[in-house]
């Protein structure tokens, strides 16, 4: 059940990619990564898609269509300093035997500043099964390099890194409002299994695709290579697909299983500085 995730922050949740769209082996991503430009955030992009106005809601969904659950992510400003913001992350299986069997209710802050948006500060909260319960707090030192985890029983762990790193929250945010261009990769540093790893981000395709809130957008179609697991174990392969325009809404995103596949669709969504899409189906209260 720990797969529940990666489906739903799904691009850079990220799973290891063996399909036909990606690079078939990682030794040929090691090979290439030589090759390839760190990605950055076109600002015009993120006046937009990252702004501190936005709150996405998700549907996810098993093989068939079966609903197990939904994600919701907010960024708000933080008032820390000018380019500060959170990003906040609920993540909950919904009812049925899923979350009988084994419920989840998940929640993260990440807080992120500068013009790349890199992270200073994360708090998680995790609840999965019956008993399983955590909670962790991690800071980055962007200007020197160190990462200092700390767990709820005590333990602190501190890791030396090679330059800047995203955690997969940021570096899915950040991400898609990097500049996309068909058939060129580029690679995003983030912290995953206690290091910093350069994850190749790849684009492959224009696709038509319905969505229940917006009907049928055009999409950008990317996918993750990596090499780790993160926070949460992830395997199968990912595919998420992004409005091609300012917006560079995430409408799908589609994670592959050891049986079937999870699918977390955009169900609600809002922000003031994309009025194109801006729903008003989000739940009263939300």
């Amino acid at each position: 059940m720990k797969n529940f995730l990666p489906a739903v922050t799904v691009f850079f949740l990220f799973t290891p990619f063996s399909s036909s769209f990606s690079y078939t082996a990682t030794r040929e991503a090691d090979l290439q990564k030589s090759q390839l430009p760190v990605g950055l955030i076109n600002p015009e992009l993120a006046e937009i898609s990252y702004a501190g106005t936005e709150t996405l809601l998700y549907d996810v969904s098993w093989t068939g269509g079966i609903k197990i659950g939904e994600a919701r992510f907010t960024v708000i400003r933080d008032d820390a300093c000018d380019d500060c913001y959170e990003i906040h992350a609920t993540i909950g299986t919904t009812g049925g035997l899923f979350h009988r069997l084994y419920p989840v209710e998940d929640r993260q802050v990440t807080r992120v500043r500068g013009d790349q948006r890199y992270p200073y500060y994360c708090e998680m909260w995790q609840k999965q099964g019956r008993s399983y319960r955590a909670h962790k707090v991690i800071t980055y030192d962007q200007d020197t390099f160190t990462l200092t985890k700390k767990k709820e029983e005590g333990n602190t762990s501190v890791y030396g890194l090679s330059g800047s790193v995203h955690n997969e929250f940021s570096a899915f945010f950040a991400s898609r409002v990097m500049d996309m261009e068909m058939n060129h990769p580029f690679l995003v540093p983030t912290f995953g299994d206690d290091a910093r790893k350069e994850v190749i981000v790849n684009v492959f395709d224009y696709e038509m695709l319905e969505n229940p809130i917006f009907g049928k957008v055009r999409t950008i179609k990317v996918s993750p290579l990596l090499t780790f697991s993160g926070i949460y174990d992830k395997t199968g392969d990912t595919i998420v697909w992004y409005t091609d325009d300012n917006c560079r809404i995430p409408v799908q995103a589609q994670s592959k299983l050891v049986i079937g596949s999870l699918t977390a669709t955009l169900v609600a969504y809002e922000n003031e500085k994309c009025k194109k899409y801006s729903s008003s189906l989000l739940p009263e209260g939300q």
